[in-house]
């Protein structure tokens, strides 16, 4: 009987093995590549999310502290909205209004200054004189650099910073802001020796309108010391958040940089619009409608006047934030789908049964390459009583 040999197999594997194993190895590769970038895309926005909550949350606190604090020492009738004179040497200017067709600078609690689609700029003023809102009646002012006033100037102090004022319905267009620059404590003790002098060298000093304040009816009020002064004014640029301050060293002319991946600033009144019959001040504001520019609250036939200033009863801030790093296409495609509209704010009534006037946000940083839709945006809201406005004396 024949015996065939017996066939011995090598060692190892077959070409077909071998190629069989290396599509398998390749799909699990592209299958973990993907979950990898999967799990990195959700990665990259969980920390852009985180990323533009924090600013934004950061940026509406500081705003917000602001606008709480805004209007103290200036709520007296006889300042609110009052088109001021303002020199400063350092080079801070007062926000822009306009009224009668004419560009003013009025002293308020708050001053926007709005944009369309773009950032707004919101100016909040307070002052910090220990007396809120004392005043000095003025008995005689004819030019010069120092006025007489007709009491004793208890609490008015070397280098504190003061307004001069008509009274509404003389000259209420007018009010001067200057700067003690003689000890108020060398004067005479007899009321009718009093006089404020502003002549010497001071960073607020400077000469008032003769015209302007006539005896008796006129007053001058103390926001201070100058170096507590807070004029402050906000603004969005270049993805900045920016703070131009009078009491913040170097912020004067140009606003620093405070809070970055910030892309808008908006900012509307709320206005108490009730009819004369039914104002009462000491009732408390309502608001009755929001707008970001000047409105006829007071129904006196002007736009910008004292009264409509006079009746801000609050401030509605949005703060819109962006992720620091952009997102890639999604796909491998070209174009990015992270955020596909622009924010919209304001859009809820607030308070109940008040109209909402909602804006649409322009988002896109101007010089920045990349496209706006590449960044993931939250949007910050509140709204602000302007306590210090409301606390004005009848």
């Amino acid at each position: 009987m024949s015996r065939r040999p017996f066939l011995v197999r090598g060692a190892g594997f077959s070409l077909i093995e071998m190629m069989v194993s290396l599509v398998i190895g390749l799909l699990a590769l592209t299958f973990a590549t993907r979950l990898i970038l999967i799990g990195e895309r959700n990665k990259q926005a969980s920390v852009g999310g985180s990323d533009s909550m924090q600013n934004g949350m950061l940026a509406l606190f500081s705003i917000t502290s602001d606008a709480s604090q805004a209007g103290f020492g200036l709520n007296d009738p006889a300042l609110v909205g009052c088109n001021t004179q303002f020199h400063d040497t350092s080079g801070y200017v007062l926000g822009n209004a306009t009224r009668g067709g004419a560009t003013i600078h009025p002293l308020a609690a708050a001053v926007i200054e709005p944009s369309a689609l773009g950032p707004d700029q919101i100016s909040l003023y307070s002052g910090s004189s220990l007396t809120g809102t004392g005043s000095l009646v003025v008995d005689l002012y004819s030019g010069g650099t120092s006025i007489n006033v007709a009491d004793v100037p208890y609490g008015f102090l070397l280098n504190d910073v003061i307004v001069a004022a008509a009274a509404p319905g003389t000259d209420s267009s007018l009010c001067a802001i200057t700067q003690i620059t003689t000890n108020p404590a060398t004067q005479p003790t007899t009321p009718a020796q009093q006089s404020l002098a502003f002549g010497g060298t001071g960073r607020y000093a400077g000469s008032l309108a003769p015209a302007a304040f006539a005896p008796t009816v006129s007053r001058v009020f103390n926001l201070g010391p100058a170096a507590t002064l807070a004029f402050h004014t906000w603004s969005v640029s270049d993805g900045f958040l920016r703070l131009r301050a009078t009491n913040l060293t170097g912020a004067s002319v140009n606003p620093v940089a405070v809070i970055d991946n910030v892309v808008s600033l908006k900012a509307q009144y709320g206005f108490d619009t009730r009819s004369v019959a039914s104002y009462d001040t000491s009732n408390g504001l309502q608001i009755g409608q929001w707008s970001a520019s000047m409105i006829d609250a007071d129904h006196d036939g002007v736009i910008g006047s004292h009264g409509d200033y006079a009746r801000v009863a609050a401030l509605r801030i949005a703060v819109v934030a962006r992720s620091k790093n952009p997102e890639r296409p999604a796909g491998g495609g070209a174009v990015c789908n992270a955020t596909t509209v622009q924010p919209v704010v304001f859009d809820s009534a607030s308070p109940l049964g008040i109209a909402p006037v909602p804006i649409t946000v322009a988002v896109d940083v101007a010089g920045d390459p990349i496209d706006w839709k590449c960044y993931r945006y939250r949007v910050f809201e509140t709204i602000v009583p302007l306590r210090n406005a409301g606390w004005h004396p009848n």
